[in-house]
């Protein structure tokens, strides 16, 4: 026993070596590979190749495939590169142009290089020659020329042997070989040649003639848009630029425009306009490829002209899945995928140590595999697969280790199939005769016995069993079996082989239905045969399902199994019919096809389009090719193309409007394994074509599957228990067989619906358990275990799901509001708190007036986790109540929002609110009736400055009066000049208790004794005056019989409490009485100089303007100067303030 363990870890030591070799591949690559290269004859060039590996390394280069000879002129450098002295430009074989190639050996294999092409500098004559034009003054002239060159020339022209500019307002010359002239002069009148340079030479067109014809004397009549040279069809390769020319004229000059056939949005940082309209783009990626138009448009009209060129672009091939090195036992399988994408699609070659592999019964290459069957020694050696087309090539390398054991099993024995079902086969053995005690697993092969080069499949199961059911097999074929005993280090022969057949079934679904109509009264039914994989088994009818959508009444047809057409005949002109099918076998009728609707033409003798043939054809997944040609006998003329899909069973979507000249079009963005319906009609002027309706399925996405063979089997008995809101306990068991290898296993774990896969969590063990923590809460998981032993890794389990228990809410429920709907209710809402998965059960809301709430009195309600709301009853008026709610759950409570605060009014009016606007809170409420207010009282001020402008052009002769009053003359006041002021006796009806400054510049009170400057009080607000009873009674006493003095500079406003008639018009004739006064002013603007404006005396019966006096602002007042005036003065006189 000792023995034994003692060789099974020394076996264990040399794979685990070997292994370490294979994983980082350090056995033998390049770190230098050859390049294309364009060089010119005579000139020396290195083909660079530098291999790195274990010594020694061995290098060899291939001319075309076949091995280089050296020579003097040709040989390899110390670093294994090729150095060619002088390149030769001979005939045929002796020219040193090609493809090469570098071949690398040591003692593991040999690996092959990338191909690389050696291109002699070339230039050839013209293709093209530039042809003699005429033009007219004012129009445009075009010449063009082509030549074949290596590499690519630079084309410039010249206009009677001088070199005319790249570029300039009217000549643009396009990398092409394109000249074009813009508004043609007389002086452009010449010969043209076009002159190609590259680095092999340079070569001169022959010469071309622009004859310039003068424009006629009148002026020219509006012409349409013409496009005089457009786009053409081109390929370019990836990096590249490319060039669409669109050159157009008409009468005014048009407008030139591009866009994408297909709607998208056209790259503004690689392309740019050359000259007037001709687009270049540069660094062309994939994405660049499609059909763009040129649109040629009169300027201020819908005048326009389209044509179009598609544009596709190559990619040289880049893998996307890449063969991985293998370590097998002998007589085992092994299997390497490669895939590539390119434009054109690459083509996979497989090489064994730099030679190209080969066929046979034991290996096969399934388009993208390689499939090893019954290993042996000599297949242990260094792959290849190599992607190449016209634009480059791509190797992937990968390494098969064979490991070798002289003990191993006997093939299984006696095996035996038989049939289940039309997709099942039960195939069972009798187990090996020597060493199946040591038999790990078994592998089961089986592959289509029809036809050649059919595809292997193989399923690994565990040692536990010698019965097996292959449940994805296809109906009606026959199949053969093998299977092959695993023990750790070796496999047995393969078992002998045994066919068995699927049964007869129903078909899976029924064909795919086009409908035309080639006259008003009949629909043409076509369908495609249904594959094998769908008939599962021989058709032997299809039955056809007719009616009019508005009829229930269904009309059958019977056909033959090898038919695929129905004329139906002596249908309603101009009605929509549904139709369907169902396909038949010996075992019965399959399952019908959802209806297809099919308008038939109206019966009409004007000419419309027929229906086109339509073609459908799925690319991938989610794209369905449609392309479409009109029937030969097609007389009718044709404006353009209508495409109509949608999904089966969704409603018609509108239409894709389609150009005359297209006849492909690519339905991208569609869902896997979905049907689609599809509708194509042309139409004119005349109105709508003939319709032709076809039915298409998108197949399903395909996922790499898991290639590593053979695996063990995967664990079973996957069990997941939850202990926390972020933990999961997972446990299972071993697969039952023995091995003496550690066994490992991988966990994968990710949330349900998880679109991102890179935050899918993969988790390894080497026990049978584990605790997955750091989990979202209250979220549902999935997880899968797979096993990995000796590089050799499981299927991944069946997914078994648990979900994590939900944790208290970590923030509060948000966006709370309170609202007062009535004088003692309030409603509370609020919505989940802000976080994912939160789990709530249960809301709580506390609340309390403010000093309950500083006493800690709170009132409790509580709603379940599905209500949002709640009504705070019976509260008191004239307190604030503060309201806070918080979430809860089982786990536990989350904490509280800020708190709330709710003033409930005393007078219920007095809140704002009515029945029907319960729901606006009260800091709405407060904000709209503030607007309110603000609104009226800006129109009320709007109105009293109207009218304030109003009396100032009324009043707009009135003076200032020198002079004594019609009552006793007031003494005059010296002024600081020495001299004595005039007064003026003004009546203005003033409030009985202050008066308010006329200027508005100061915050005085003028009374019968003066001014007054406040002290202490406050600065008033405009319009408010203060009541004083007592102080009104006094202030009339004392004015209503009295005139005042005043000083210089002060305003002082008397009033008569009450005025007659005549006094009122003996005052106005005294104010309107001197027009020749110079000292007074009126100006109705002073409001704006001063920034007063609205500042006025304010009463309900009169306002009146006051004269201006000599000075222009009232000097600022004290109240000791007031106290000096004389209230029994009989004159008044009018100082400072003298604008309005």
């Amino acid at each position: 026993m000792a023995e034994f363990l003692q060789r099974e870890l020394l076996l264990l030591f040399f794979v685990s070596v070997s292994l370490s070799g294979v994983l980082s591949f350090s056995e033998l690559f390049f770190i230098k590979e050859p390049h294309d290269v364009t060089v010119m004859r005579k000139e020396a060039v290195v083909l660079e190749c530098q291999a790195r590996g274990e010594s020694p390394i061995d290098v060899r280069w291939l001319k075309n495939g076949v091995k280089v000879t050296e020579s003097e002129r040709m040989y390899l450098l110390s670093n294994g590169s090729l150095y060619l002295s002088e390149v030769e430009n001979r005939r045929a074989e002796r020219s040193d142009e090609g493809s090469y190639q570098c071949l690398a050996h040591n003692k593991y294999g040999a690996i092959l290089s990338q191909r690389a092409r050696l291109t002699i500098a070339s230039i050839s004559s013209f293709v093209q020659q530039p042809s003699s034009s005429v033009a007219t003054e004012g129009s445009v002239a075009r010449f063009s020329c082509q030549i074949t060159a290596f590499p690519p020339p630079i084309i410039t022209w010249e206009l009677n042997r001088v070199t005319l500019p790249l570029s300039t307002e009217r000549i643009t010359v396009l990398p092409t070989g394109v000249l074009q002239i813009h508004a043609v002069h007389t002086s452009d009148a010449g010969n043209y040649r076009c002159v190609a340079t590259n680095i092999a030479s340079r070569r001169r067109s022959i010469e071309a003639t622009l004859t310039v014809t003068p424009a006629p004397p009148r002026p020219q009549p509006p012409q349409r848009p013409r496009i005089v040279a457009g786009p053409q069809n081109g390929s370019v390769c990836v990096h590249q630029s490319v060039v669409l020319e669109c050159l157009a004229t008409g009468n005014p000059r048009p407008l030139v425009s591009w866009s994408r056939a297909d709607g998208k949005s056209m790259d503004v940082y690689n392309t740019k306009v050359l000259g007037s309209g001709n687009l270049m783009i540069t660094d062309v990626r994939p994405r660049h490829g499609g059909v763009y138009l040129c649109r040629a448009t009169t300027p201020g009209t819908r005048n326009y002209t389209v044509t179009s060129a598609n544009v596709t672009v190559l990619a040289p091939p880049s893998l996307v899945e890449w063969p991985e090195s293998l370590t097998r036992p002998r007589a085992g399988t092994a299997r390497f995928v490669c895939q590539a994408e390119g434009i054109p699609a690459p083509q996979i070659t497989w090489l064994k140590n730099g030679e190209r592999v080969q066929s046979n019964g034991r290996i096969k290459m399934y388009n993208s595999k390689l499939v090893i069957n019954q290993i042996t020694p000599e297949d242990d050696a260094i792959y290849q697969c190599q992607a190449e087309n016209a634009q480059g090539s791509v190797l992937s390398v990968a390494r098969l280790i064979v490991v070798m054991s002289e003990d191993r099993p006997s093939a299984p024995r006696s095996v035996r199939a038989d049939t289940v079902s039309s997709s099942a086969i039960l195939l069972a053995w009798d187990r090996p005769l020597f060493n199946s005690d040591r038999v790990i697993a078994y592998s089961v092969h089986y592959m289509r016995a029809e036809g050649l080069n059919n595809e292997e499949y193989q399923v690994v199961i565990g040692n536990d069993t010698t019965r097996y059911i292959i449940d994805d097999l296809e109906a009606a074929h026959n199949y053969t079996f093998y299977v092959v005993a695993y023990m750790p280090m070796g496999a047995s022969r393969m078992s002998d082989h045994v066919i068995q057949h699927t049964l007869e079934d129903v078909p899976v679904r029924a064909p795919e239905l086009s409908l035309t109509s080639r006259s008003p009264t009949d629909i043409h039914v076509s369908w495609q045969p249904l594959p094998d994989k769908l008939s599962r088994g021989r058709v032997s009818a299809y039955r056809l399902s007719y009616r009019t959508s508005a009829e229930n009444a269904v009309s059958q047809v019977e056909v033959p199994g090898d038919r695929t057409s129905q004329l139906l005949q002596n249908l309603q002109p101009d009605s929509i019919y549904l139709l369907r099918i169902v396909a038949a076998t010996g075992v019965g009728w399959g399952e019908q096809s959802a209806w297809t609707s099919h308008r038939t033409p109206k019966a009409s003798s004007a000419r419309v389009p027929l229906a086109p043939e339509l073609l459908l054809e799925p690319l991938n997944c989610t794209t369905v090719s449609v392309r479409w040609r009109l029937s030969l006998t097609h007389s009718a003329a044709v404006q353009g193309f209508r495409l109509f899909y949608h999904e089966e069973s969704e409603t018609e979507s509108a239409p894709l409007q389609l150009l005359a000249s297209q006849h492909a079009h690519t339905i991208g963005g569609l869902d896997p394994r979905k049907k689609y319906h599809v509708k194509l009609l042309a139409y004119n002027f005349v109105g709508d074509g003939y319709q032709a309706d076809q039915t298409v399925s998108t197949p399903g996405c395909v996922s790499v599957r898991d290639r590593l063979v053979p695996p063990p089997p995967p664990p079973h008995n996957v069990h997941a228990q939850t202990n926390t809101s972020s933990a999961v306990f997972l446990h299972w068991g071993r697969p039952a067989f023995t091995s003496s290898h550690a066994v490992g296993y991988t966990v994968r774990c990710n949330p349900v619906g998880l679109q991102n896969a890179s935050l899918v969590l993969y988790l390894h063990t080497n026990e049978q358990s584990l605790l997955l923590k750091d989990l979202q809460p209250n979220t549902k998981y999935e997880f899968a275990i797979r096993l990995h032993m000796d590089q050799l890794w499981s299927p991944w389990s069946p997914v078994v799901y648990q979900t994590t228990l939900a944790e208290a809410p970590m923030s509060p429920p948000s966006n709370v509001k309170v609202t007062l709907i009535e004088g003692d209710t309030a409603l509370v809402s609020w919505k989940p708190p802000d976080e994912a998965n939160a789990a709530v059960t249960r809301y709580t809301v506390l609340y309390a007036s403010r000093n309950a709430w500083i006493a800690g009195e709170w009132q409790v309600l509580h709603r379940e986790g599905s209500i949002t709301m709640a009504l705070l009853e019976n509260l008191k008026p004239g307190l604030v109540y503060v309201v806070k709610v918080s979430a809860s759950n089982d786990v536990g409570d989350g904490p509280f929002c800020p708190t709330v605060e709710l003033r409930v009014w005393s007078d219920v009016s007095s809140t704002g609110f009515s029945d029907g606007f319960y729901h606006l809170d009260e800091k709405s409420v407060t904000g709209i009736t503030v607007g309110v207010c603000i609104a009226l009282i800006c129109i009320i001020i709007c109105a009293f400055i109207i009218v304030c402008r109003g009396q100032n052009r009324t009043f707009s002769a009135v003076k200032s009066h020198r002079g004594a009053s019609s009552s006793s003359p007031a003494a005059g006041q010296p002024g600081s000049d020495g001299h004595a002021e005039d007064s003026v006796d003004v009546s203005v009806t003033m409030s009985p208790n202050h008066f308010i400054d006329a200027k508005g510049g100061t915050n005085l009170r003028i009374n019968c004794l003066g001014p007054v400057q406040l002290g202490s009080e406050k600065k008033n607000k405009w319009f408010s005056f203060r009541k004083n009873g007592k102080q009104e009674s006094t202030a009339v006493q004392n004015l209503r019989h009295g005139s005042v003095s005043y000083h210089p500079g002060s305003t002082v406003l008397t009033y008569d409490d009450e005025l007659s008639s005549d006094q009122t018009c003996r005052t106005l004739q005294v104010l309107l009485g001197h027009p020749g006064d110079t000292e007074g002013s009126s100006n109705s603007e002073g409001s704006h100089e001063t920034g007063d404006s609205g500042r006025f005396s304010h009463d309900e019966t009169e306002l009146t303007d006051l004269s201006s006096a000599a000075s222009s602002r009232l000097p600022s007042l004290t109240a000791e100067d007031s106290g000096s005036s004389d209230c029994s003065g009989g004159g008044g006189g009018g100082g400072g303030g003298g604008e309005s």
